[in-house]
């Protein structure tokens, strides 16, 4: 059995360029691309979240790699992920993404950054396919409705800067049945109102 065929494509924009941006329902840890995104702390401690299930799936190497990140480089920013292998998982890399947790300030552009952030270091990387979850509208309770406006912004505006990057394919993939109304919302909201 073909497990991607789990994740379904909802939307698909081309934007310049040719590169193709995707809204997912789906589950990340079955992302056949070349990094997955994980929704990370600052120290990268996988012990909630998506991060405990991707560390959980990958095995103990993501987990090692990070701890070996931190005392490296010390703790991640929200411009500045980090990376490790992926273990078991059906991609090349995990990109370890901080988002903003509700109530420290800032929220929005330190999303905005996270996301920014992860685009740059794919580039960075020279992959050509980047899986994204809906960073920190899980456990650190992002309103979903703008998470769904800042990523739909963010993204087509990399590329727009960025007109050379590697990335050929970016897909945000969402889990449960209410992030997928909303972010699918949103997506046809944002794609009305450049058509007018």
């Amino acid at each position: 059995m073909n497990r991607q065929a789990m994740n379904t494509v909802l939307r698909e924009i081309v934007l310049p360029n040719n590169h193709r941006f995707q809204l997912v329902h789906g589950d990340i840890t079955e992302e056949h691309v070349d990094a997955i995104v994980n929704a990370a702390n600052k120290t990268l401690q996988h012990g909630g979240g998506v991060a405990r299930v991707i560390a959980r799936k990958g095995g103990e190497i993501i987990q090692q790699q990070s701890d070996a990140w931190i005392r490296e480089h010390g703790p991640i920013t929200h411009d500045s992920p980090a990376f490790t292998e992926c273990g078991a998982l059906p991609c090349r890399y995990i990109i370890h993404a901080v988002g903003p947790i509700m109530g420290e300030g800032n929220e929005s552009e330190k999303l905005a950054s996270a996301i920014t952030g992860t685009l740059k270091l794919a580039d960075r990387l020279g992959i050509h396919s980047l899986a994204f979850t809906a960073i920190s509208t899980g456990i650190y309770h992002f309103p979903k409705e703008k998470a769904a406006q800042i990523f739909f912004q963010t993204i087509p505006s990399y590329f727009a800067e960025h007109p050379n990057s590697s990335l050929d394919l970016v897909r945000l993939v969402v889990f449960d049945k209410t992030t997928r109304t909303i972010f699918l919302r949103h997506w046809d909201e944002t794609q009305q109102a450049k058509n007018q």
